[in-house]
């Protein structure tokens, strides 16, 4: 007793540690760090060579080798050392120049590491003395390896399918049906589920280090790479989901395959799903933006509710068709499942209605690729739904089946007991063995479309936020605090580069009188991209002000003007409208403070 006691309060104690490291500087930010400014300002003409370049986000960010790179009109390096953190501030990237510039036109490229895990990159330019007839390419370098992107994201879906996997089996074993019967059952494909899980969080700590840093698969093997995951917060978060993943080894390996757990097996494996669970909301877009410390915890219960219902469909389907025919699924463990998962709904629903607010904060940004996801997966659920309204009625036929006709719910042979004599008035309901498969057949495809709901998942949690992407509407840029910067998703519904993204639209200073506009259009990859036109008005709604037509002109990477005369202070709306095509365009609106 003594040493099962000191075992649990040990692995409670680990767990609190690791609990207390992966949760050490979640700070606001907002999911994906997005760009507020730079020193020189992007498309500036300077008459001196600057000393260094620093650029600002609107979250700390995570800096890699490389990670501001700045090129000259011939497209050589010209920066004097490693980047760094401008005075400390984790929300800069700075890094010295050399001596002796010359006069032209520099490429700035950068590339960070988001609060959230997630790596972003872009690039601009500048000019000394004035712009050169030659410069290098601004195109900023891909935020991510292709294949390491691809294999990044397959180990993230098997990861996210083995947790449900595991959670969802011991759950059906322990809270559904309780036997040594069903403990055979689930025994393989728990320990399938076991070495999904932790084969595919091996294969993510190795390519963590490449998928920050932007280098290929050979990257994965080396010492400094993986020196430098150890000490991020993904790559904790990953260290210790291994940790984790190693001690339910050793629980499952200490008792045979049909021994049911003790209780403090059963509060060891608690402690572990809730550390487990803490491993994802830690790293991903919970453990940024607002309200982080009730997003950490609306996400661990969201993660784990999916696992016992996901998880739990694919025992009872596991179960409907591998039950011995002499120790059958009984009906009531059908029942029970049926409430638990019930209670996982509501759950999700709770949980789910609020990171919906707090991913996408306005109706607006359900035009973003994650308020499009998100849809897609609220419509996938509402069909797993339906395919379980029709589930609870073959349960509840089962139940409420006479004794004498009742047949256990197994995947085993022989037939049915012949209905008694005074059960002739209910021979138009369908018989036991038609009601086992439409149990069959309803699970069957809750399963199927329960596997599009963890895909869709697992792409939430690596697609910036609706709230992300409106962002920065009306905020003042770091270092230019008379300089407003906003940035408007759009869609054309054209399936190329530029058919959707965003205009970043820079107004300075922001306040009443003449105002200088700077438009930017970033294509679906977040590369600048050149659009055969770009409109943008100006409206007072209240005052019935406007609308007033900025005047854009395509200045060859930018769309700018310095003849917008705003007269009155307020919210005012702006549109901007986006061709991209002579018969593919949208108009997109956006409120932008103006100041007195």
């Amino acid at each position: 007793m003594d040493d099962g006691r000191r075992t649990i309060g040990s692995l409670l104690v680990v767990i609190a540690v690791l609990a207390c490291v992966l949760l050490q500087g979640a700070a606001p930010a907002s999911a994906h760090a997005v760009l507020t400014g730079s020193d020189p300002r992007e498309n500036s003409v300077l008459k001196a060579a600057p000393k260094q370049i620093t650029v600002t986000f609107d979250e700390s960010v995570a800096l890699v080798e490389d990670s501001l790179r700045v090129l000259d009109p011939d497209n050589r390096p010209v920066t004097d050392g490693d980047p760094r953190h401008a005075g400390g501030r984790g929300n800069t990237d700075s890094v010295r120049l050399a001596s002796g510039l010359t006069q032209g036109t520099y490429t700035v490229s950068w590339r960070v590491v988001s609060a959230d895990s997630h790596a972003v990159s872009g690039a601009f330019t500048f000019s000394i003395g004035e712009p050169s007839a030659t410069r290098a390419t601004a195109a900023p370098p891909p935020a991510v390896d292709p294949t390491v992107g691809a294999l990044y994201g397959v180990g993230r879906y098997v990861a996210y399918a083995g947790l449900a996997l595991l959670i969802g089996l011991a759950m059906f074993v322990l809270a559904c049906w309780r036997s040594a019967t069903a403990a055979r059952v689930v025994h393989r494909p728990f320990l399938v589920a076991w070495w999904a899980l932790f084969v595919s969080t091996v294969v993510l700590v190795l390519l963590r280090g490449p998928y920050d840093s932007g280098d290929g698969l050979g990257g994965g093997f080396d010492p400094g790479a993986l020196r430098q995951t150890a000490g991020s917060r993904p790559g904790l978060a990953l260290l210790a989901r291994l940790m984790l993943l190693v001690v339910v080894a050793v629980l499952v390996r200490s008792r045979r395959a049909e021994q049911l757990p003790g209780r403090r097996s059963l509060a060891a494996g608690g402690v572990l799903v809730l550390g487990l669970a803490a491993t994802w909301a830690a790293a991903e877009h919970a453990s940024v933006g607002i309200q982080v410390p009730v997003a950490v915890a609306s996400s661990m219960l969201h993660l784990l509710a999916m696992a016992v219902w996901m998880g739990g469909l694919a025992a009872l389907l596991l179960a409907l068709y591998r039950a011995p025919a002499e120790d059958p699924l009984p009906p009531v463990a059908v029942a029970r499942f049926s409430r638990i998962a019930l209670g996982s709904v509501a759950v999700l629903t709770v949980t789910g209605v609020y990171q919906s607010w707090r991913g996408l904060g306005s109706w607006d940004a359900f035009s973003t690729t994650y308020g499009r996801v998100l849809v897609f997966k609220v419509w996938a659920v509402l069909v797993i739904l339906a395919a379980a309204s029709y589930s609870r009625r073959w349960t509840a036929r089962l139940l409420h089946a006479p004794r004498e006709e009742r047949v256990p719910v197994a995947a085993g042979h022989g037939e049915s007991a012949p209905p008694t004599a005074g059960d002739e008035h209910n021979s138009d309901r369908p018989g036991p063995q038609a009601q086992r498969r439409g149990l069959r057949r309803s699970v069957l495809a809750e399963v199927v479309v329960g596997v599009l709901v963890l895909v869709l998942t697992t792409v939430l949690t690596g697609t910036e936020t609706g709230r992300a992407a409106e962002t920065m509407s009306a905020t003042s840029v770091a270092g230019h605090p008379e300089v407003s910067l906003t940035l408007i998703p759009y869609d054309t519904g054209k399936n190329t580069l530029s058919g959707r993204g965003k205009v970043q639209v820079t107004l300075e200073p922001g306040r009443v009188g003449r105002n200088v506009v700077e438009a930017i259009v970033y294509g679906a990859d977040g590369s600048p991209v050149g659009i055969p036109e770009l409109r943008l008005t100006f409206t007072l709604a209240d005052q019935q002000v406007g609308p007033l037509d900025a005047d854009l002109v395509d200045e060859r990477g930018y769309w700018g003007s310095d003849t917008l005369n705003l007269p009155i202070a307020g919210t005012w709306t702006m549109k901007a409208t986006v061709r991209v095509s002579e018969i593919d365009q949208v108009t997109v609106s956006k409120t932008v403070k103006v100041g007195r």
